[in-house]
């Protein structure tokens, strides 16, 4: 899952990216107001950290101007104000939810998750598809009652594909989720690590989730989301 992190206050930042990173997400981070609009009008994310005090365009500006332009993605505000009137305009403007600094990066990380899960219309961490569960707090993935042991690209690849079930999901799109600065991204390497959790899932003989949709990308078929 891709976020964009708007933070001008370097320590911060790196702490945010870190902790995102480490948790599986893919994170494009920007400390200028003006470059963090530019992002969001630009690329297709799965969730917003934005803060508002910023140089050049305010967060607050950001978040207007996306919800003029009907873009949905969810934005979770950071502040450094405790104020009731300030949340009260970032929430009336479109805000999803609100940290005020300084907040725990746990809950930081909690908070980004839901998002991302009202973001695909899934309302609990733990998901079932089929005989397939996964657990998005837990980061896992088990099939028939087995944990399928997943490294930390396969499980964000397959978180990919499961948010996405029953529809196709391109090269592209599964590049610029799963992969930080498209590094290792390439259709080759998409198709391989495709071909890995395609061996995992498939275990004990049990049949292929994952069809490959020639010249289009890939789609998993597992039945009864939640």
């Amino acid at each position: 899952m891709r976020v964009l992190l708007v933070e001008d206050y370097p320590p911060l930042e790196r702490s945010i990216v870190e902790c995102l990173t480490e948790e599986g997400y893919v994170v494009d981070a920007t400390a200028s107001g003006e470059e963090g609009l530019w992002y969001a009008r630009n690329h297709e994310y799965d969730a917003i950290l934005l803060d508002i005090m910023l140089p050049e365009v305010s967060g607050l500006d950001i978040l207007k101007s996306l919800r003029e332009r009907l873009n949905n993605v969810p934005v979770i505000l950071i502040s450094a104000r405790d104020t009731v009137s300030q949340r009260i305009e970032g929430l009336e403007m479109g805000a999803d939810d609100y940290l005020i600094k300084p907040f725990d990066l746990a809950e930081m990380v909690a908070r980004v998750r839901a998002q991302v899960r009202r973001r695909h219309e899934k309302k609990s961490p733990r998901l079932t598809s089929g005989d397939i569960v996964l657990d998005t707090a837990a980061k896992t993935v088990s099939r028939a009652g087995h944990e399928i042991p997943l490294t930390r690209k396969e499980y964000t690849l397959f978180e990919c594909l499961f948010f996405k079930k029953g529809e196709v999901v391109s090269r592209n799109y599964i590049s610029r989720h799963a992969y930080q600065d498209y590094e290792g991204g390439t259709s080759n390497v998409v198709d391989v690590y495709v071909g890995y959790l395609r061996k995992k899932l498939n275990v004990h003989g049990l049949p292929n989730v994952i069809r490959t949709k020639r010249g289009h990308g890939y789609i998993l078929l597992a039945e009864g989301a939640s």
